[in-house]
Parts: C-alpha cells; sequence; structure tokens
C-alpha cells in the first residue's frame, strides 16, 4: 500500500470513528443534519488546507456554507462565486457573509513577486497581482516579506468586501433584514481571527471576532459578543 493510499485508509478509519462519536455523544445528530440546513453564516474563504472554517470556528456541520477558492478572490464575474452568493443569501437567507483571508497565502505571497506561476493559476491571480500595483509603494515601503504578504493579504479581503458589497443579492438582504458582511484575516500563527472593520459595522477595539450573534449548533452554542466569546454544551 503507497503512502498516499495509507493516508487515505487514515481518512476514512478516522471518519468512521467521528461518526460514531457523534452518534454516541448525540444519537439524533445526523437525522437532524440530513433533515436540512439553516446556516446562519457564509464563509467566503481561501482553499489553503490549514484554514478549514468549521473548525476555526468551533462550530459544527450545518452551521456555515461555504466557498472556498485559490487567495480567496472574490471576482464579480465568477459564475461559481455568484451562485453560492445567491443561494445562501437569497434561499437560505445566512445573517453573516465572512469574507476571510490568511496569513502565510501562497497566493498572496505569488502575487507580489513578477515571475510566473504557470497554468491558470497566473490568470487567476490577475486581480491580486492588479491591487499589488496599485500598493506598490505601500508595500515596498514593508521591509519584511511576510508582513508584505500579510499586508497584500488584508487588501484583497477589503477590495473583495467592495465587490461583496455592490452585489446586487446582498445589497437587497443588506436593505431588506440586515445582512451583515465582515471581512477578517485568519493568523495562523495564532488561531485567532481579526476583525478587519470593513463591511457592514465597523471592528470592535480588542474583538477578534464580530459575528455578533447567537449562532446555535446541535451538541453546543457559540456566544459571540461585543468583546468576548464562550462555549457552552446544550442539553443533549
Amino acid at each position: 500500500m503507497t503512502t498516499e493510499q495509507n493516508h487515505f485508509a487514515y481518512a476514512l478509519s478516522s471518519n468512521d470513528a467521528w461518526a460514531g462519536y457523534k452518534s454516541n455523544q448525540n444519537p439524533n445528530f445526523f437525522s437532524k443534519l440530513a433533515a436540512g440546513q439553516a446556516p446562519k453564516i457564509l464563509w467566503l474563504g481561501c482553499s489553503d488546507s490549514r484554514c478549514p472554517e468549521t473548525t476555526i470556528l468551533g462550530l459544527q456541520p450545518g452551521d456555515v456554507f461555504v466557498h472556498r477558492n485559490i487567495a480567496n478572490i472574490i471576482s464579480p464575474t465568477d459564475i461559481n462565486t455568484a451562485a453560492v452568493i445567491e443561494y445562501s443569501v437569497a434561499v437560505l437567507k445566512v445573517k453573516h457573509v465572512v469574507l476571510c483571508g490568511h496569513t502565510c497565502c501562497g497566493g498572496a505571497a505569488a502575487a507580489l513577486g513578477d515571475g510566473r506561476v504557470g497554468g491558470v493559476l497566473d490568470t487567476w491571480l490577475t486581480p491580486l497581482k492588479a491591487i499589488r500595483n496599485i500598493h506598490r509603494e505601500e508595500l515596498e515601503s514593508i521591509q519584511e516579506e511576510k508582513d508584505r504578504a500579510i499586508r497584500i493579504a488584508e487588501l484583497n479581503v477589503q477590495y473583495g468586501v467592495k465587490v461583496l458589497m455592490a452585489n446586487i443579492t446582498i445589497q437587497e438582504a443588506i436593505k431588506e433584514r440586515g445582512l451583515e458582511l465582515h471581512g477578517c484575516i485568519f493568523d495562523l500563527t495564532t488561531g485567532r481571527l481579526k476583525d478587519l472593520g470593513c463591511g457592514t459595522s465597523k471592528a470592535i477595539a480588542g474583538s477578534e471576532s464580530q459575528l455578533g450573534d447567537l449562532v446555535r449548533v446541535q451538541d453546543a452554542q457559540l456566544v459571540i459578543g461585543d468583546s468576548s466569546a464562550k462555549m457552552t454544551i446544550a442539553a443533549v
């Protein structure tokens, strides 16, 4: 058996153990999950394997509707992104849209350079390189390469939020039912989310996240307030 097959076999075994644990913890967990979904959050993030949204947020299957791509680029002409937004916002009626970038992003690092990545990736990263060109003076003034990559990742989120704010489905939901839009950065070195203060509301000083709602999950409640969050276990 090859190393790759070993990894997959381990994943299957791990899944079996997880399913057994969840069923034992809450016998109704999977039947409720199969009955339908009512996520409160749409997460638009990077495909990076180190940024699993449900794990980052401490939530459960069914709590977060997800769309991820290389470098979390939001393009108004991307029909994939548009379809995810329309379904989650107009049909599922999520309460929050979160656009999240992250530190140590390979796409951000690639956009800072002039070399070719190869294939379709060069085309995909064009909007990020455009952001680099617009902010070239600021970015070149940052001495540390890792700090430049973090800064362009932040700028990418800010520009993405502007694109999202121009989306008609999001505009209508903001006007009609108070949909909230948030721009964040996930710090891989600390595991914390940073609210960049762009979107429908400003960042709260001292807070790591501003979802401002009670997110109910099958086995627990993650309560996110103005300056803190706590996890409480719900009755099974």
